[in-house]
């Protein structure tokens, strides 16, 4: 069965300004030996049609841009434990709290916003001080009905893989209890490339 739709388009014909621009199009083409017949007295003009406005005002195509730089969200995801990326060796010791500890910062206590933006700062400065593990403490804390999990223990996790942020982090995982447990997270950084 036949769309009644198409057929109408396809019997409706070519608009005047459809064969002017077709014309505007195929006036260089010549055709194939043989096949004159073919091409039909509409398709080749006597005389070279103006070319309309609308094809003479499009602007040139811009140059191909470079492949942009890998974006964050194109990285694994990291969650609590997971360590994409890294040896055994190493994801073994920074799960069981044997790597040296280089830089700490204590969020408890801290509204959001100014736990995210100190959190941002000091991962930011330990990167370029070629920091390798730092301890971010969150407080084990309660959120708004006093269940188990607070507000920043929450966060943080989330934005570690944020952007700029998700780019110069390789790992990351709860604390042991001498230094924090579950209400803290030993962060592995990347190396800054020289």
């Amino acid at each position: 069965m036949t769309d009644p739709n198409r057929r109408r388009r396809s019997q409706r014909g070519l608009s005047h300004d459809e064969k002017d621009l077709w014309r505007a199009l195929t006036r260089d083409v010549q055709p194939l030996p043989g096949r004159e017949d073919l091409a039909g007295p509409e398709s080749v003009p006597p005389e070279p049609a103006p070319m309309p406005a609308a094809v003479r005002a499009t602007p040139a195509l811009p140059p191909p841009q470079p492949p942009a730089p890998r974006p964050a969200s194109s990285l694994p995801a990291l969650h609590h434990g997971a360590t994409p990326g890294v040896d055994r060796r190493n994801a073994d010791r920074l799960k069981k709290g044997r790597m040296a500890i280089d830089g700490r910062i204590d969020l408890h206590g801290m509204t959001q916003e100014a736990a995210h933006s100190a959190l941002i700062a000091f991962l930011h400065r330990c990167y370029e001080a070629d920091r390798r593990c730092v301890l971010v403490i969150t407080g084990k804390g309660r959120d708004s009905e006093g269940r188990g999990i607070g507000v920043l223990r929450a966060a943080v996790p989330r934005w570690l893989n944020e952007g700029s942020l998700r780019q110069r982090i390789l790992a990351f995982s709860h604390a042991q209890p001498r230094d924090g447990g579950e209400g803290a997270l030993y962060v592995l950084l990347k190396r800054r490339r020289q």
